[in-house]
Order: C-alpha cells, then sequence, then structure tokens
C-alpha cells in the first residue's frame, strides 16, 4: 500500500496560485508520485479566496511573536484571513490522519514551512516565520513528518524526509492500528540502527523506555515514544554516524568474514566517510554479507537501516 503524503496543490500543476498559475514539480509528480498517494490540498482556495485573487502576506505588530503573525492582504492589512487559514487546517485533520507526511510550497504566507518572509504593519521587513497554515498542522500533527518542496533539491533532505515518511507509514500500519507490547518491541528493533544513524541520545532514551514497558499505560509510553522517535529522525543523518552504524553492523558478520573480506568492508566504509564514495556502496557490500550470511528472520535483516525507502528511488546514491 502506498504511503499518502499531503500536497501543496500547486506543486502537482493544479492552477490555484493568487495568479492564476502553479508551482508544478516534475520530481514530485513523476517520480514521488510513482511511489507515493499524493493528497493535493490548497488552503487560499480552500477558504474561499479565488484564482486569481489579491496576495496575501504576513504581518505582525509585536516582533516575530507567532502569536502576533497574522495572514494579511498585501494590500489592505486590514483585510486578514488568519483564523480561516487555522480553522482550514483543523478541517483537514481528519482527511490527514492517513496521511504519512506532507509536503509544502515553500515561501507561502499560508503553506510555507520554515523562512516566510515576515513583515511589520508598516512595510519593513522583518525576520521569517512558518505561514498560517502549516504552522497550525504543525501544531495539530506534529509527529507527521513535513518538508518543503525547494527543500528536496537537498539530496540528504530529500533522503531523510522519505525515511521519515516510510517509518511513520510502518508505525500507523503496524502499531498504532493495532497497538500490542510486542508490536511496539518489533518496531523499537526494526529501526534501532536507524535511530542510532540520526540521534544517538534518542536511541539510548527510547531503549530505556521499551525496556519497561509496566511503568505506564502503554498507550501513554506509545505516544511518547512516537513523538521520541519522530524528532529523532528530523536530525539529518551524515557520513560519521553513517559510518559509525556500519561498523557496529559489520561486527555482527565478523565470524562469518575472512581477513580479506574484513578489510574490505573496513576500506570501502571509510572511503564513504571521506566522501570518495556514496553511502549505496558500503551499504551494497554490507547487504550482500548479511544476504549471504544470515537466515530470514535474522536480527540484522530485521534493520530498515538498511532498506529504509524504495530502492528504485535511489536516495542513497548522492549522499
Amino acid at each position: 500500500m502506498k504511503a499518502k503524503i499531503g500536497i501543496s496543490a500547486c506543486l502537482l500543476g493544479e492552477k490555484v496560485r493568487y495568479n492564476g498559475g502553479h508551482k508544478r514539480s516534475r520530481y514530485i509528480q513523476d517520480i514521488l508520485g510513482q511511489h507515493f498517494d499524493l493528497y493535493p490540498l490548497c488552503p487560499e482556495v480552500g477558504i474561499g479566496m479565488g484564482v486569481p485573487r489579491p496576495p496575501i502576506r504576513l504581518i505582525t505588530t509585536s516582533g516575530n511573536n507567532v502569536e502576533g503573525i497574522e495572514a494579511a492582504h498585501t494590500d489592505d492589512h486590514s483585510i486578514r484571513v488568519t483564523e480561516q487559514l487555522k480553522e482550514y487546517a483543523r478541517n483537514q485533520v481528519e482527511n490527514l490522519k492517513d496521511a504519512s507526511g506532507y509536503i509544502f510550497m515553500q515561501k507561502s504566507p499560508s503553506c510555507g514551512y520554515t523562512r516566510v518572509k515576515l513583515y511589520h504593519m508598516n512595510g519593513n521587513p522583518l525576520e521569517v516565520a512558518q505561514g498560517i497554515y502549516a504552522a497550525e498542522l504543525e501544531k495539530l500533527m506534529p509527529n507527521l513528518p513535513k518538508e518543503e518542496a525547494g527543500r528536496l533539491n537537498d539530496p540528504w533532505l530529500r533522503e531523510n524526509f522519505i525515511t521519515r515518511v516510510m517509518a511513520y507509514q510502518d508505525w500507523q500500519q503496524n502499531v498504532e492500528a493495532n497497538l500490542t507490547k510486542q508490536a511496539l518491541l518489533e518496531f523499537h528493533v526494526r529501526y534501532k540502527y536507524l535511530l542510532m544513524a540520526h540521534h544517538i541520545p534518542s536511541y539510548q532514551a527510547l531503549g530505556k523506555k521499551v525496556s519497561n514497558l509496566k511503568s505506564a499505560p502503554l498507550e501513554d509510553i506509545a505516544q511518547d515514544y512516537i513523538s521520541v522517535f519522530m524528532s529523532a529522525l528530523k536530525h539529518v543523518a551524515n557520513r560519521k554516524k553513517h559510518s559509525n552504524v556500519m561498523h557496529h553492523l559489520q561486527g555482527y558478520l565478523k565470524k562469518f568474514l575472512n581477513p580479506e573480506e574484513k578489510q574490505e568492508m573496513v576500506e570501502i566504509i571509510h572511503q564513504y566517510r571521506k566522501g570518495v564514495i556514496p553511502l549505496v556502496a558500503p551499504l551494497t557490500l554490507l547487504k550482500h554479507h548479511v544476504q549471504l550470511h544470515t537466515d530470514e528472520g535474522d536480527y540484522l535483516r530485521q534493520q530498515l537501516y538498511l532498506n529504509p525507502h524504495p530502492f528504485e528511488l535511489g536516495l542513497r546514491n548522492a549522499i
């Protein structure tokens, strides 16, 4: 079953922009669209603003305090749509409860997830903020993986986002849908080394949490777990962390590898860490040895670090 991803409608070529245009992303529509169920939304059209329509901007009378930020017509600040955009976000929660991610249009005063221009009432630019709709959705659905379309051009951020989407779908389908201690423990086992690659403090904290599942009601433990887990995956894994994880995994194989194979594995991980080759190279060799020397259901084969997303996307070819 394809993971569902909410997305700003203009990114799929829908002509819903204030000027009657769109911002179609060929990568999102043609590549990600093959692997994910893209669910288009446009909050500005959704609250009844026409196409075309007067543009809006973020304004504030209280510095960059988020509570003082409003979405107002660019030419008439007395016309505001802040509460309508927030209400639209609240109304979409039910439609997005089965979504495993969300891709926003960057720079939008409604949909921008990071660094949207913020203005003082007098027109002077201030710092930056989140779009009204995006900020409200973040508050309502904090665990849902979110990213901006423009940031997906960065191969590290792209791989990170899709990793989070696939992990969250796994949680929704295999833990949240039928919560048991066994389901939670099995989920943790699958993601131990992926967690280690992203954020070691969370890896350690979650290990302690699942070691004592009688400390609180299971529903409370699960809610705390997924909150820490999704926050941990927001930390982008780097070459040093990936290399550390691969050395750990190699350790499980040492009794199967001869001295030449061990040295080959050490050298290719070192080449990756130095930036000579992409992550897919040492991982391919590592997975070869895992398949060759372990049985179905083995601890190593369960590690989703080795296969966190569709191989066809080639996400680890560029990092």
